[in-house]
């Protein structure tokens, strides 16, 4: 997966050290199916996912990574879940903390494809019989998502 430019130049100023980054996760459905592609980094099956731009809404970020990633336009419907990831480490010592939003998202238009790389495969899949090999977490953020008339869930506030 590409590193966003302004992050990279973050990196260059305080190296490895934890870096705070709003994620986005679409959370793409179209009748009784989900959009899930499976990741190029990892090989996890996952809903479109990725990184808030600098100045960038949210919402808009849902939407360029759902066309970016899989070739597909969807639209924002609500927030579903607003929720602080643990942190990453990666191979080479970076960390991250990701406060991730997720979003429903209705289909508009367009077949999925892998369109930039970050997917190497691209498809609907029944929300009634999501493949076992998604994760807990993924399982959660769909979840949430495709429940009809629920307020946004925020993790904590206690």
């Amino acid at each position: 997966m590409p590193t966003p430019d302004f992050v990279l130049e973050l990196r260059e100023k305080i190296g490895t050290h934890p870096l705070p980054l709003v994620g986005v996760t679409a959370v793409v459905v179209r009748d009784a199916r989900v959009l899930l592609g499976r990741r190029s980094d990892n090989g996890h099956l996952t809903p479109v996912t990725g990184i808030v731009d600098p100045g960038e809404e949210p919402a808009d970020a849902a939407v360029r990574e759902t066309l970016e990633e899989a070739g597909v336009v969807c639209r924002v419907e609500r927030l579903a879940w607003v929720h602080q990831i643990p942190r990453v480490t990666y191979d080479n010592g970076d960390q991250s903390d990701y406060l991730d939003l997720a979003f429903r998202c209705p289909w508009v238009s367009g077949e999925p494809y892998p369109a930039d790389g970050e997917m190497t495969e691209v498809g609907w899949y029944e929300l009634a019989a999501l493949p076992a090999e998604v994760s807990a977490e993924m399982r959660r953020r769909i979840e949430v998502a495709v429940q009809d008339e629920v307020p946004a869930r925020f993790e904590g506030g206690r």
